[in-house]
């Protein structure tokens, strides 16, 4: 007996030692539960939004990935539900052991999975804090690993981890942040995100969001140019590429970013008409009120939203605003969509990208008067 406490080093601990080591563990226990509830709680808030960047991995990754890319908004529910329950279990000590290995085998696919995507860099923006935070793929892949190491020492010391209450509550506050989880995410879905951490927000001036100040920082990019003599391609640079040596045939020219210069809080926004004209300024200028109808991919628009919004266009006309439709559609599917609804508003071009980020709804409305947002909506809150 005297032989087994000697070999324990926790035996060995004084009191102080064993308090010091007990805080430190429920400080770590803390942390983890609180990255994860952050992150699931942005996600949640988001739900289209986090749909579409998983939408992008899994376009990006193509083959097998790629066919799950229609189920990305159930995905992106389970996702946030996953780390909320995840967190907030941590937090309260719900089943203290299930969590930690439900949290150990979703970190084990997250962190090769984020230290790919920082080495291959298939997207700049990893989402995992959704559009709350933004942070670098390294960045991500290096949080993850802290994550993780956290998480090693609370599954060797859970013994140390004791529950609040009873298995019986447990499971009832199991059962609760599975509903909190899901019910954020839908009415967020339905109506909009209950905190906008998109560059649109009521109350931006865009016009003044996409001002470069004229001492801003430029993109710096590294033009390298590839030539050919004799059968042998060889790669040259600005400074010594053989401009006057006919010898020498040019093949290709590349450009590689080397460093980010100044990008505004909005830097992809614009309008063309009918006619092909870029219409941007003049809408943003306008005195009056202007109401645009969001519709990014009119094949996927509601078009009981759409039959909405043309009672918005209507009472536009009477009070004498402005009110057309932006999508990224085609003029076919423009066309053929007007047939199937009936709508008479206007229909313009902008980059579908850009409507993703202006609002999270399929339609939406965004109310603006001298290029300041003054109001968005959800269709189902026409």
């Amino acid at each position: 007996m005297n032989r087994t406490n000697n070999n324990n080093p926790y035996r060995q601990m004084n009191n102080s030692q064993q308090k010091i080591i007990n805080i430190l563990l429920h400080v770590g226990r803390i942390l983890f539960g609180t990255v994860f509830v952050f992150s699931g709680f942005v996600k949640a808030i988001d739900p289209l939004g986090n749909a579409y960047k998983i939408e992008d991995y899994l376009t990006t990754f193509g083959g097998f990935f790629e066919r799950f890319a229609d189920f990305a908004f159930p995905i992106a529910i389970a996702l946030s539900t996953l780390e909320l329950l995840i967190g907030l279990s941590m937090i309260f000590k719900v089943h203290v052991n299930a969590t930690n290995l439900l949290a150990f085998l979703f970190m084990l696919v997250m962190t090769p999975l984020t230290l790919y995507i920082a080495i291959k860099n298939p997207v700049t923006d990893c989402g995992c804090f959704g559009d709350a935070l933004i942070i670098s793929n390294w960045a991500t892949f290096f949080k993850n690993v802290v994550l993780m190491s956290i998480l090693v020492l609370m599954l060797v010391h859970h013994n140390r981890y004791k529950p609040f209450v009873s298995k019986t509550i447990q499971y009832y506050g199991s059962l609760l942040f599975v509903v909190i989880g899901v019910s954020l995410s839908v009415l967020s879905y339905r109506h909009l995100p209950m905190i906008d951490f998109l560059p649109y927000k009521v109350g931006v001036n865009i016009t003044k969001a996409m001002e470069i100040p004229d001492n801003a920082p430029k993109d710096v990019y590294q033009t390298t140019f590839i030539y050919e003599r004799e059968g042998e391609q060889k790669e040259f640079t600005l400074d010594n590429y053989p401009k006057d040596d006919s010898t020498w045939v040019f093949v290709d020219q590349k450009s590689k970013l080397i460093k980010e210069g100044y990008k505004p809080l909005i830097h992809d926004f614009s309008i063309v008409n009918g006619q092909f004209d870029d219409i941007t300024k003049e809408v943003l200028s306008f005195p009056g009120k202007t109401y645009l109808i969001i519709m990014y991919d009119l094949q996927k628009t509601s078009a009981e939203g759409a039959k909405k919004a043309e009672i918005i266009y209507q009472n536009a006309l009477k009070a004498g605003d402005k009110c057309f439709a932006l999508t990224g559609s085609t003029d076919g599917e423009v066309e053929k969509f007007k047939k199937k609804t009936g709508v008479t508003y206007p229909f313009w071009k902008t980059d579908p990208t850009a409507l993703k980020t202006i609002i999270r709804a399929n339609p939406g409305v965004v109310l603006i008067q001298k290029g300041t947002i003054l109001g968005k909506r959800n269709w189902r809150d026409f």
